[in-house]
């Protein structure tokens, strides 16, 4: 792609690693067959080709963003989808999380829009604030017909207390801080950090409890460590930059201080799009001299739970043969490049694994997507469930907890953590719904 930067604008160090993307960019059009929001509009303006475009002008021009802007960049899951299948290796991630940024910076939404992400970015980060929203969301239901009519809110509203649990799980003994010691380690005592997250742990603590399980099964100390809160992807995606970096350097400094004590040989994570910006705070930090080292480290230590738990010795006793409709959440198959190994893990438990069609394709999750895009969200949710529908599972597994809340707004099947049936057919409890 041909570029017209001046040379002010180049001397933009920020803006040199952009322009060279940018030029990367052949115009192929492969990355239209695997987007999904062009899948479903056919709006070029809605594809990656289009928005990379719409970005290059944004950059070449540093004008403010307009409503004509921010609609197509918003409408991005950044699912990352075009960047496995295109040929040329655009980096098209730094583009829409510099695109992001810009909108943030340079324009004014509508005051309902302004309001919600102010609530969003307040709520879903705090495991506090978030079960006390799932607490009141019993109270919203009830007055849907009227919030359903507030201007430019009432989708979103609607949205998000359709994924909100009809009762808060119990509190588990997983939130932390604290150290679960495997009861048969060796001498040499292995032991690795958990991510112990933010809506995840308020909505389905059972999955670090599962995890925590398992790894100790292997003779693995599991700590919970002070100081750690959420990975700042939510605030990173919503182009709230500098304090998605204030909760990347908590957990840096959270991570480090356990890793040069005790020590690490991971920091294991069981939400994998946490996971995908955990193995990015090197390049988040980058430019920061007190913390672009200690950043680093932390991203080499991060793994994806299947990731980790692949590599240990683990005896499983499956107690049920189930076929299991595996999704592969964005984040795992295109973020962190992680195919197979939860797959083969789930099948090395005993389970018959069976893949959905379009698997590439995103369910329409993406972070807070499904509250703020609530239309997209639905009809992708609804081409993911029928196509796990179609291959007659018995539960349905992913890795991240947006795709699992999002897929069980759809269907009675199922729908559970790959950890948790791993757990399961280890000798622990059976997940919800399979008892």
């Amino acid at each position: 792609m041909q570029t017209h930067f001046s040379p002010e604008r180049l001397a933009d160090p920020h803006l040199q690693p952009l322009e060279k993307i940018l030029r990367s960019c052949v115009h192929c059009g492969f990355c239209t067959a695997t987007c999904p929001t062009y899948l479903i509009t056919g709006d070029e303006r809605e594809s990656p080709r289009g928005r990379i475009y719409l970005i290059k002008d944004l950059l070449e021009t540093g004008r403010n963003a307009t409503a004509e802007d921010v609609a197509p960049i918003d409408h991005c899951l950044s699912c990352l989808s075009c960047m496995t299948t295109c040929p040329s290796g655009v980096d098209y991630r730094r583009l829409v999380d510099h695109a992001r940024i810009a909108i943030e910076t340079t324009y004014k939404r509508p005051l309902p829009d302004r309001l919600m992400r102010a609530a969003l970015a307040w709520l879903l980060p705090s495991r506090e604030l978030f079960r006390a929203g799932m607490a009141l969301a019993g109270i919203g239901r009830a007055f849907m017909p009227i919030l359903a009519r507030v201007p430019g809110l009432g989708d979103k509203l609607a949205a998000m207390l359709a994924l909100a649990p009809k009762a808060a799980p119990a509190r588990s003994g997983t939130t932390g801080p604290g150290e679960f010691k495997a009861p048969a380690a060796d001498a040499k005592r292995r032991r690795v950090a958990l991510l112990t997250g933010c809506a995840q742990d308020a909505l389905a603590p059972q999955i670090n409890a599962a995890t925590i399980r398992l790894i100790n099964r292997a003779g693995i100390d599991v700590v919970l460590p002070r100081g750690e809160g959420c990975c700042g992807s939510l605030l990173h995606h919503m182009g709230r930059e500098r304090k998605a970096l204030d909760q990347v350097r908590a957990n840096v400094d959270a991570w480090i201080r356990e890793a040069d004590g005790a020590g690490l040989e991971a920091i294991v994570v069981t939400a994998s799009g946490c996971g995908a910006t955990i193995k990015d705070y090197g390049y988040m930090l980058r430019d920061d001299p007190a913390y672009a080292e200690k950043a680093a480290r932390v991203a080499a230590l991060a793994r994806d739970v299947s990731e980790y738990v692949a590599g240990l010795e683990l005896a499983f006793a499956n107690p049920k043969k189930l076929v299991v409709a595996y999704h592969a959440a964005c984040s795992l198959q295109h973020g962190q490049k992680i195919l197979e190994a939860p797959k083969a893990l789930l099948r090395r438990a005993g389970f018959e694994v069976r893949s959905p069609a379009e698997a590439h394709i995103c369910c329409g999750s993406a972070g807070a997507y499904n509250i703020l895009q609530p239309e997209m969200a639905a009809k992708l949710g609804a081409r993911k469930v029928a196509n796990l529908a179609r291959v007659k599972p018995d539960v349905i597994a992913a890795g991240n907890i947006g795709c699992l809340a999002q897929i069980a707004s759809g269907t009675t099947t199922p729908v559970v953590h790959t950890v948790e049936l791993l757990d399961w057919a280890s000798g622990g409890p059976a997940p919800a719904g399979l008892g």
